[in-house]
């Protein structure tokens, strides 16, 4: 297998039963009482920003990006990202998370948030800065592996608060007299 051989395209619904297949293989049923996890329970994630892997067809890889909140922030939450063993190694993962970032900021955000190895995300743009009171995740998470990319610079400092979807956000108050 080379990466020649792996066609990417946006995520659809015909996409889902493989993309649920591959995130079983790679978290295990324990995905299911992460942070990110709740999180995603809280609404949709946007099919547009989320890519999957191709190989003769079928799915050996997915991205997916959740609009999230905390406070006035918004951001994207970037995962899951799994790529099948047999995949692994390829760049495939990389590759995918490229796509999503670069679809991102292509849609107008500024921020993308995970919960992952820094050694394997920061090549890519993320870094740990978040410092753990700014942003609350809904279950524990090591500080270590709560990661921030900054499309547009300065975007994280109004990441502050309660970590929830989007969906669930509280309007932003309007403070001008109109």
């Amino acid at each position: 297998m080379i990466p020649a051989d792996v066609v990417y395209v946006t995520e659809t619904a015909a996409h889902d039963p493989e993309i649920e297949d591959i995130n079983a293989e790679a978290f295990g049923p324990g995905r299911f009482t992460r942070a990110a996890h709740a999180i995603r329970e809280g609404g949709p994630h946007r099919r547009d920003l989320s890519f999957v892997a191709l190989v003769d067809g079928k799915v050996v890889g997915s991205v997916r990006m959740t609009p999230i909140a905390a406070g006035e922030g918004r951001a994207l939450l970037l995962g899951p990202l799994a790529v099948r063993p047999a995949f692994k190694s390829l760049g495939i993962g990389r590759k995918l998370v490229a796509l999503a970032l670069d679809a991102a900021r292509k849609d107008g955000w500024g921020l993308v948030i995970l919960v992952g190895d820094a050694p394997y995300y920061a090549p890519l743009g993320f870094s740990i800065v978040i410092p753990k009171e700014q942003a609350i995740m809904p279950r524990p998470v090591d500080p270590a592996r709560f990661l921030a990319c900054e499309l547009v610079p300065g975007s994280l400092s109004n990441f502050v608060g309660d970590v929830v979807h989007a969906d669930l956000a509280r309007p932003a108050m309007r403070l001008a007299a109109e």
